[in-house]
């Protein structure tokens, strides 16, 4: 299977397989709703994921490791997934 998500920078098998159970099959799906969005649809569809997921999607969209993201950056993607509020829990 080529699995298009799989080949962007620090997406593996299951962060792809969750990104595709919620509707994101290809890098400009994953651009189109953006890293935070990704990650509160993963969690909302009851997956366990942690913020580094979001850190990597992040990553992923701007290929560079999830780890070398600014901190600034992450604060900032902290905040809009805070100001948004819980994720649903279904």
């Amino acid at each position: 299977m080529n699995d298009e998500l799989q080949h962007l920078k620090n997406l593996g098998k299951t962060s792809a397989q969750w990104l595709h159970a919620v509707g994101i099959h290809s890098a400009n799906d994953l651009r189109r709703l953006g890293s935070v969005d990704a990650y509160r649809a993963v969690r909302a569809r009851g997956f366990r994921a942690s913020k580094v997921l979001m850190y990597a999607i992040e990553g992923a969209l701007l290929d560079v490791h999830w780890n070398d993201l600014p901190p600034g950056l992450k604060a900032q993607l902290n905040v809009r997934l805070d100001e948004q509020g819980p994720a649903n829990k279904s």
